[in-house]
Formats: C-alpha cells, sequence, structure tokens
C-alpha cells in the first residue's frame, strides 16, 4: 500500500496516511479517517469530561450524589452503584432500527433514554468527591488516579500518598505542586523528576535531596542554583526564602520558569525504554508511532493516553485493548472493537458504556449481551443480516467509519479533557460540528477575594476552613479544607489563590502537547524533533545522543 493524502473534513487541512498507518487500518478492519489526528483525538478526547464538581440527585432514588456530569445532563444519572445493579435493564430501552432515519440521530436517542453512572472508577473507600478513580482511598476532588490515598486537587496520578496539586506523578508522597514526578518524597514544585526528597523547584533532576531550585542535576544535595553548599549555609539560606510567603513563591515561580526558558538542557522527549516507536512520554513501548502518554504497549499508530495496547489504532484514553480502533476512552478487556467509547466488549461497533458484551452494533449502557444492535436482542442470523443493512445505510450517508459525533459527548467541550489539549478551540467550531458548549457563570457568588488573604502561612488563622474562596480567574467558589490547612502549615505552603480546576490546567498544559516541532540540537546543531511549543522559548533543546553525553 502506498501513502495517501487526505483533506480534513473538520479543520479543512491536508493530511497523510502513512503506509504503515494503512497496513493498520486494514488490519483492525476500519475505515480509514476523513479527519486529520488532530481532529480525532479531539472529538475522541471530548467523550472523556472534565466538568466541574457538583452535587445532585440520583434519577432512580433521589440519593444524593457527587457528580462532574453537567447539571442539564441529557441523560438520566444514576449513583454509580445503582447503575451496576440489577435495579433496571439497558433492554427496556430497546429501539427498532429506522432504515429512514439517519443512525447518528437513532443512537442519539437511545444514549438519551439509558441511564449513565455518575461517577467513573471501582474499589475506592471515601473518594465521593472524586470522579475517574480506581482503587483508591480518602481522597478529595481530584480526577483520573489509580491506588491513591489521602491525595487532593490532583489528576492523572497513580500510587500517590497525602499529597495536593500534583499532576500526572508516580509514586511520591507528602509532595505539592508537581508534574511529571516519580518516586519523590516532600517534593515541592518540581517538574520532571525522579527519586527526590526534600527539594523545592527542581527539573529532571534525579536522586537529589535537600536541594532547591535545581535542573539536571543527579544524585545531588544541598544545593541551589546548581551550587554546592555545605549542609548548615544551605538551610540557613533555605530559610532566606520565605517559602511560607505567597508572594515570595510567585516570585520564586518566576525565576525558575526564567531558569527553564534558559538554562535547562530538555531532552527532545519524554521517552523510556522504547523500540522503534515515535512519540512523547511513552513507556516500554515497540513499534508506536506518533503516540503520546501510553505504557506497556506494541504496534500501534496515534494513540493517546493509553496502556497496555496491542494492534490498536487511533485509540484514546483506553487500556488492555486489542486489535481495534477509533475508540474513546474504552477499559479493559477489550477486542476488535471499533467506533466505541467507554466500553469493555468484543467484535463490537458504536457502543457507549457497554460492558463485557459481544457482536453489538449501536448500543448503550449493555452488560453480558450478545447479538443486539440499538439494545434491542436478535439471533445471530438476525442480527447480522440487519448489521449489514444499517452498515450499507451508513455508508450512503456517509456515516459509517467516522467515530460518534460532537452531538453524543457527555457535555460541552469546554468542560471535556480535549480543552486540556486543545486550549485554542473556539466556540462557534464546536457548534458548527454539531457540539456543545456553557459560559458557565456563576452571579451573586459571596466569599473572600483571595488577594485579601494573609500573604505568609503563619499568619492563617484555623477558622479559615469556615471561609468560601472566591476565584479570581473564573469567579468560581472554592474553600480550604481542614487537613488541607494542616499539610500546608506543616509544610510551610501559603494559601492558593486560583480554583483547584485553574491550577490543574496549569500544570497540565506542558504535559499535553501532542505534536514535535523543529528544532536544532543546543550541542551539535543537528536538526531534531522536540515536544515544546516554540512559544514556550526554551534555547537549550538537545538531541537523545548529546543530551546522554553531558547531563549525567
Amino acid at each position: 500500500m502506498k501513502s495517501e493524502t487526505k483533506n480534513c473534513e473538520h479543520c479543512g487541512k491536508d493530511f497523510l496516511i502513512t503506509e504503515g498507518e494503512l497496513n493498520m487500518y486494514k488490519k483492525v478492519g476500519i475505515e480509514l479517517p476523513t479527519i486529520c489526528f488532530f481532529c480525532r483525538a479531539k472529538i475522541h478526547l471530548s467523550f472523556w469530561y472534565f466538568g466541574k464538581f457538583r452535587k445532585g440527585e440520583s434519577d432512580l432514588s433521589g440519593e444524593s450524589l457527587i457528580t462532574v456530569l453537567p447539571e442539564n445532563s441529557r441523560y438520566p444519572i444514576y449513583t454509580l452503584n445503582e447503575w451496576h445493579s440489577d435495579k433496571w435493564d439497558a433492554m427496556d430501552y430497546a429501539m427498532d432500527y429506522d432504515e429512514n432515519e439517519p443512525f447518528f440521530e437513532q443512537l442519539k436517542k437511545l444514549q438519551e433514554k439509558v441511564p449513565h453512572p455518575h461517577q467513573g472508577g471501582v474499589k475506592n473507600t471515601e473518594c465521593d468527591w472524586c470522579d475517574d478513580v480506581w482503587s483508591c482511598k480518602n481522597s478529595y476532588l481530584s480526577r483520573s488516579m489509580v491506588n491513591c490515598e489521602d491525595l487532593m486537587y490532583s489528576y492523572r496520578n497513580i500510587g500517590v500518598k497525602n499529597s495536593i496539586d500534583l499532576t500526572v506523578c508516580f509514586n511520591c508522597e507528602k509532595c505539592f505542586d508537581s508534574s511529571e514526578c516519580h518516586h519523590s518524597y516532600k517534593t515541592f514544585y518540581s517538574k520532571h523528576s525522579r527519586d527526590c526528597v526534600d527539594s523545592y523547584f527542581l527539573y529532571d533532576c534525579r536522586n537529589c535531596q535537600n536541594c532547591f531550585m535545581c535542573w539536571n542535576l543527579r544524585g545531588k544535595s544541598y544545593c541551589i542554583l546548581n551550587t554546592q553548599y555545605e549542609k548548615e549555609e544551605y538551610e540557613k539560606k533555605l530559610k532566606e526564602f520565605k517559602l511560607g510567603s505567597y508572594q515570595s513563591i510567585q516570585n520564586h515561580k518566576k525565576h525558575f520558569e526564567e531558569i527553564i526558558q534558559n538554562e535547562i538542557v530538555h531532552r527532545p522527549n519524554f521517552n523510556l525504554k522504547i523500540y522503534n516507536s515515535t512519540g512523547d512520554y511513552l513507556l516500554d513501548c515497540k513499534n508506536c508511532n506518533n503516540c503520546n502518554t501510553i505504557s506497556e504497549s506494541e504496534d500501534c499508530y496515534s494513540c493517546v493516553r493509553n496502556g497496555w495496547l496491542k494492534s490498536d489504532i487511533d485509540v484514546c484514553g483506553s487500556m488492555h485493548l486489542e486489535l481495534s480502533g477509533n475508540c474513546s476512552a474504552c477499559q479493559p478487556s477489550g477486542y476488535c472493537l471499533k467506533y466505541s467509547s467507554w466500553s469493555s466488549s468484543r467484535y463490537s461497533e458504536y457502543v457507549d458504556i457497554c460492558l463485557e458484551c459481544e457482536y453489538c452494533f449501536g448500543c448503550v449502557g449493555l452488560k453480558k449481551k450478545r447479538y443486539c444492535i440499538l439494545n434491542k436482542q436478535y439471533e445471530k442470523i438476525e442480527y447480522e443480516k440487519l448489521r449489514d443493512k444499517i452498515v450499507s445505510d451508513m455508508k450512503k450517508r456517509e456515516e459509517y467509519g467516522k467515530f460518534l459525533p460532537y452531538a453524543m459527548s457527555a457535555g460541552p467541550f469546554n468542560f471535556s479533557t480535549s480543552i486540556i489539549y486543545f486550549p485554542e478551540t473556539k466556540k462557534e467550531d464546536i457548534i458548527k460540528l454539531g457540539g456543545y458548549w456553557e459560559d458557565l457563570k456563576e452571579s451573586n457568588i459571596e466569599g473572600l477575594d483571595t488577594k485579601d488573604l494573609p500573604d505568609d502561612i503563619e499568619d492563617v488563622p484555623d477558622n479559615i476552613i469556615t471561609q468560601a474562596l472566591v476565584c479570581p480567574e473564573t469567579g468560581w467558589r472554592f474553600n480550604i479544607a481542614e487537613n488541607e490547612l494542616a499539610f500546608y502549615k506543616q509544610n510551610n505552603i501559603p494559601l492558593p489563590r486560583y480554583h483547584f480546576d485553574v491550577r490543574i490546567k496549569n500544570n497540565m498544559k506542558y504535559l499535553a502537547v501532542l505534536q514535535s516541532y523543529p528544532y536544532k540540537c543546543f550541542y551539535c546543531q543537528k536538526d531534531i524533533d522536540a515536544y515544546y511549543s516554540p512559544e514556550w522559548g526554551y534555547k537549550k533543546i538537545a538531541c537523545e545522543e548529546c543530551y546522554k553525553q553531558n547531563i549525567n
């Protein structure tokens, strides 16, 4: 097969389908895309909701619940336990196929009838104010985490304990305001560092402890601005930095950003243990091309935020998926799954939140069913005949092979994971594609303006936990929890001034770059591709060989 060039139906730009992609599309058995990689990732991630936490009630029992799903949701919302119970049956919403109506419109009608769970995840304890959490304990206002405990205001973490404001961290404890850090303890305001202890403002450091504002260091202690100090002198200087002062921390952050731009040597990507693979944040991957943030996967193309994939293409936010394509947020045990979202099924197409199903087409909310179309049961021969008829009709209407439309996403685009990766997206463009957008305005919000908070944590009274604070950027109200305040005082951390969602998104923007940009190696001047937006102004980006030679 030879590569093909197509014009994207969404953004109007030309895009290339390589020979390798063509072979994978054929292997998986899905139609060639009509939109480019970035538009495919954008619509896939729009089905992964990043909504504002709110209180609500179950549409089944009236039981109180906490969810990120929108208040004006298009479908009924049940508590997670109710949704998994036998108190209702998705087959009760079965529909007959109407050949005179576009299939996507019929599927959308079905989707709007079938209840959805208020929260994603299982095996959690005291994690009511969380979403998409798995095997976690005592966590609060956090999302997308596994095996975490006592975690607050955080996003996409694994094995993290007793920490606040962490994004994409692994096996860390008592850390604060850090991103992409691993196996660290009491590490604050840091990025891309591993095995570090009792340190502040680290970038790309390994096995360091008691360091402040350092970068590219390996196995060091008592360093400030990459300069070695004696223990006593280091501790004396640390006190002079006034780490309990909010204004002082803002000054340190500004200085740190200048160092990141001008002094730090940046590697071209953050891949580790890869073979014949391209992309960023790849771990233990083989033959994975144009992928971002995937681990332990092989033979994949154009996949974003996944784990344990094999022979997949155009998949976002999924785990343990094989021989599947054009899917979003699909769960373990998926095989030969196409054009689907939030499902763990086999040999199925166009299914939404369907668990352990086989040979289903255009279904919503089914569990352990076979040979169903629009939630209606058929015999095998009937199913195959009707499925072929629907596919034929969809092809005539140019529907078949396309992912579920924006009109079927969980809620407004600007409250989805997609807005994190595509922050420049305009409201009118999403509306034009049939999607949703919500300009959330909260009037008459009462609370303390955060500019009136005490500058130093030592001056913060204990009764601050009874006071509502108002975010200066969003106007949203937020509070300081009792154990949160104890953490700040114990670790000499000033109170936050912005809503936690704003803080998460600010940290995530440096971890959500899906395309590489051309640079020249800082050392050898060789042309390289690196995953840093040019607007960040990084001066020292090295090729992999020069980075290894000079940073050790």
